[in-house]
């Protein structure tokens, strides 16, 4: 099954500027560049897809970066979050 973005990103997608478009579509990965390229999504499909991806990544990225710290704060040092996992 294709994966298909939400409305939301799809009217953010056509919202961009021919370079913003661009370089997002520089970004893409995987199978995404495969699939546009097989006409099997149109140039919008695919940046829409891109963009949700990109936001999930953020929001996974953040998540980290506020775990990290609280970390750091609770323990005054900087360690590895997943090492730490590993030894439990």
């Amino acid at each position: 099954m294709a994966k298909i973005s939400s409305p939301e990103y799809e009217v953010k997608a056509r919202a961009l500027s021919e370079e913003e478009a661009e370089r997002l579509l520089s970004r893409m990965s995987g199978k995404l560049p495969k699939r546009l390229h097989k006409e099997k999504l149109t140039r919008e499909e695919a940046l829409a897809i891109q963009l949700e991806v990109e936001d999930e990544q953020l929001h996974e990225w953040r998540k980290n970066m506020k775990d990290l710290n609280k970390h750091i704060e609770e323990t005054g040092k900087f360690k590895s979050i997943a090492a730490q996992k590993s030894k439990k």
